[in-house]
């Protein structure tokens, strides 16, 4: 089907360019993507221009509706997504904020745990490899949740039912204290 095709497209995408993160530099990666797209886009120039002087037509540019398209951002678009970043940045500050200096002693130990769990992953792998397992994982893990709805379903339950019941006995732990 065509969106098949389309997610294994985009996935192949992703995978190539992660793998290529991994073996060479940003600005590697980013350079010779450029230039395969350049070398691209210039051989195609050159095949309309030949076929266009052999077979006498008068086409004109082959990229001329894209050089025509409008790119622009207008000031109502930068303005919605600066305050939306804004308003992202300033959450998450006050959040720290409020985390590293105690606000809540249980958010602020719940905080301290993740953190000393995330030196041990990172530890086990770098953000580049975090980021290719989470690639892979947007792309199978629907497709195997369709496959084994009914078991996974099940097994979540239970996990659900675990998490809650963990759950219930932490505020009496931390009234304590």
């Amino acid at each position: 089907s065509l969106f098949l095709s389309q997610t294994g497209i985009v996935f192949g995408s992703f995978l190539l360019l992660l793998f290529s993160l991994t073996q060479f530099s940003v600005v590697s990666v980013v350079a010779y993507l450029a230039l395969a797209a350049l070398s691209a886009t210039i051989s195609f120039r050159i095949y309309k221009s030949v076929l266009q002087a052999v077979q006498k037509t008068d086409e004109g540019h082959p990229f001329k509706a894209y050089l025509e398209l409008e790119i622009t951002l207008s000031q109502e678009q930068i303005q919605k997504y600066t305050d939306c970043l804004q308003f992202y940045v300033n959450s998450t500050l006050k959040e720290l904020r409020r985390l590293f200096l105690v606000q809540d002693l249980v958010d602020s130990l719940k905080f301290a745990v993740l953190m000393w769990l995330l030196t041990y992953v990172g530890a086990l792998f770098n953000g580049l490899t975090l980021l290719l397992m989470a690639v892979v994982s947007m792309f199978t893990l629907p497709v195997v949740y369709v496959k084994h709805q009914a078991q996974i379903d099940q097994y979540l339950g239970l996990v659900r039912t675990h998490i809650n019941a963990v759950v219930i006995k932490i505020p009496v732990i931390s009234s304590y204290s």
